[in-house]
């Protein structure tokens, strides 16, 4: 079953680089102008015409864009460049970071620690990671690609999204949230939409903000790329999904699980007739982590690339010999790219 099918669940979860949309994508690499100094990474150039959108007034990553290339910044940004809030700078985010991998190491880490046996991500380690909302209830998750798409599953469509962007918690803000509205979907146009719980092939949207977000270090697009990893590759999975299954126990916080790219025969074993060469499986076997209810539409991140949107899998999650079914991205970046150049 979809990981977004029971009423009620919280639902989210190198290589060649795609060229951007819209006119201005693909102008050549030139030195910072005046007033404006290189991210961190050094070399630096203007991705489109404009103000730069990856900056903030106290730090400046080399953002990239899907031409993989970084991002000016003004020395001294504009009031209308900067969200409202107070979001933790980046060495306070490095401090947590290291506490909380501390806490890993030494084992002092209370409570539960599960996606479906997970744990808490560093807050704003996924700054890809986005909440759909319907209304006032959490509908899927879905990944940040560009400053005003999102890409995830086919059988999260609704008419209308508010987007939530930037987030750790949910249920309390710390400044690094971003609210956005989206009305504009594009599903994959063979996605069975008539039988959307029980045909899985296809399940794969883009979604298309109102206004842009605001590129910061908490709030940035994940690269995609049209290698697709083999099996054997360490990935990591994340959403705002229930953390036991048959049970719903709903999170407070984004958990992620590191899971492991099976064989396409064994993920055909596990799922008689229902995979395609458009799925990929993971899982941990002997620890049984998984995505779950509520993760749809989430991604799989491999190699700093998404790999993946959680799809489908068996009930109850975490299962034995039953791994987790993703959208195979990388067969679908052709449809991917000419999707936000057309719209």
């Amino acid at each position: 079953m979809h990981r977004a099918d029971r009423p009620g669940d919280a639902m989210v979860a190198g290589g060649q680089h795609i060229q951007g949309p819209g006119p201005g994508w693909g102008v050549p690499p030139a030195p910072c102008p005046p007033g404006a100094k290189a991210g961190l990474g050094g070399q630096s150039s203007w991705a489109r015409p404009g103000p730069p959108p990856a900056c903030s007034p106290s730090w400046c990553l080399p953002l990239q864009d899907l031409l993989h290339q970084p991002h000016c910044c003004p020395l001294s940004p504009s009031p209308s460049a900067q969200e409202p809030g107070a979001c933790p700078s980046p060495l306070q985010a490095m401090m947590t970071l290291q506490l909380i991998m501390f806490a890993l190491v030494t084992g002092h880490v209370g409570g539960e620690t599960r996606i479906i046996k997970g744990y808490e991500c560093p807050p704003h380690s996924q700054p890809w990671q986005a909440a759909l909302f319907q209304k006032t209830r959490l509908l899927c998750g879905a990944t940040l690609i560009a400053p005003r798409w999102l890409l995830t599953a086919a059988h999260c469509r609704k008419p209308r999204y508010v987007v939530h962007l930037g987030a750790h918690s949910l249920g309390r803000q710390d400044g690094c949230e971003q609210t956005r509205t989206a009305t504009k979907s594009f599903p994959h146009p063979d996605f069975n939409n008539s039988l959307p719980n029980k045909d899985h092939r296809n399940d794969i949207m883009l979604v298309k903000m109102v206004t842009p977000a605001h590129l910061t270090w908490a709030v940035r697009p994940l690269t995609v790329s049209p290698r697709c990893v083999p099996a054997g590759a360490n990935c990591l999975i994340s959403g705002w999904g229930t953390m036991s299954s048959p049970q719903l126990h709903l999170p407070h916080t984004l958990r992620c699980a590191n899971v492991t790219i099976i064989k396409h025969r064994e993920c055909e074993d596990a799922y008689p007739g229902n995979i395609t060469d458009t799925m990929v499986c993971a899982s941990v076997r002997k620890e049984g982590k998984d995505s779950c209810q509520g993760d749809s539409g989430g991604p799989l991140v491999c190699n700093g690339s998404l790999q993946g949107i959680i799809s489908w899998g068996q009930d109850p999650c975490a299962v034995s010999k039953k791994p987790g079914v993703y959208t195979k991205v990388c067969k679908y970046v052709d449809w991917i790219q000419k999707t936000m150049e057309n719209n």
